[in-house]
């Protein structure tokens, strides 16, 4: 595979921190794509574009016992943890590679169901990504993408240094060449990237975390990715945000961790584009 190099210049606005981790960890076929699990079956091939640490991708490759799954992501040691995680779990029907979505190494029409998840904000050409996708998707195949909405994340109760937290993380985001209220936009990307409008279904789907557990894990990792991330330094770099800012937000984000009454939901956006 080629290196990547995201066109626009485009910047993964989160990094590798371990911050960043402790979420993409958690994630799972079941908590975040479950509109597509109901179509898979056993023999496909699937790609899953920016895989991470692979625990969505070993999820996968489970549901698929008699395909593959080729995980791809832009950093070589960020793969090395999901090889571990597919040795970790005896799986023999993954293997995983650098590769850049706007320019996929793949001949045409090489898998079943192509993947993405929280992919799509963060490219600096969302449709030509989706026209990659689509090309290396089999005829009758799959083009499957899951992105999070951030306008419209909501919590309680409103602590005022979350709204600064929410501002600040759009601009940077946006900055970085990356489009952070991409949910709302996949059906209409979708459709510029050339797929029908009858071969697009748009759907949503929603984290909530309420509990003591979930909050505490919640809001711990955002207050640490506020003040020891990539994202962190390219605020403070950008004169989007000075460190003493960015330290009473992480602040804030202890606050609302703390309290009984917290609560907190991400809406995702989700389209399942038929080839």
């Amino acid at each position: 595979m080629r290196s990547s190099v995201m066109p626009n210049d485009a910047v993964y606005t989160h990094g590798h921190h371990e911050s960043v981790l402790r979420s993409h960890t958690w994630r799972t076929a079941a908590n975040s794509a479950a509109y597509l699990v109901g179509h898979l079956k056993p023999h496909m091939r699937i790609l899953d574009i920016g895989c991470g640490p692979g625990t969505i991708t070993a999820d996968l490759a489970e549901l698929v016992p008699q395909g593959e799954v080729v995980g791809v992501d832009t950093e070589p040691a960020i793969l090395e943890r999901a090889r571990s995680a597919a040795d970790e779990r005896g799986l023999t029907n993954t293997r995983f590679a650098v590769a850049d979505v706007h320019e996929l190494d793949f001949p045409d029409d090489s898998f079943c169901v192509v993947h993405a998840h929280q992919v799509l904000q963060h490219v600096g050409d969302p449709v030509r990504a989706l026209r990659e996708m689509r090309r290396v998707c089999k005829p009758g195949g799959i083009v499957a993408a899951r992105d999070g909405d951030y306008a419209t994340m909501t919590w309680y109760p409103q602590v005022p240094g979350l709204d600064a937290w929410l501002d600040l993380y759009r601009r940077v985001a946006r900055a970085n060449g990356g489009e952070p209220d991409a949910g709302r936009r996949l059906r209409s990307w979708a459709l510029e990237a050339g797929f029908p409008a009858t071969a697009v279904t748009a759907s949503a789907g929603a984290w909530c975390y309420a509990t003591p557990e979930e909050r505490a894990w919640w809001s711990g990792l955002w207050a640490d990715r506020t003040v020891a991330s990539s994202y962190a330094r390219r605020a403070v770099e950008g004169g989007h945000a000075t460190e003493a800012e960015l330290r009473d937000i992480a602040d804030a984000w202890r606050e609302w961790g703390s309290r009984d009454d917290g609560w907190f939901a991400i809406l995702h956006g989700e389209v399942l584009c038929r080839v």
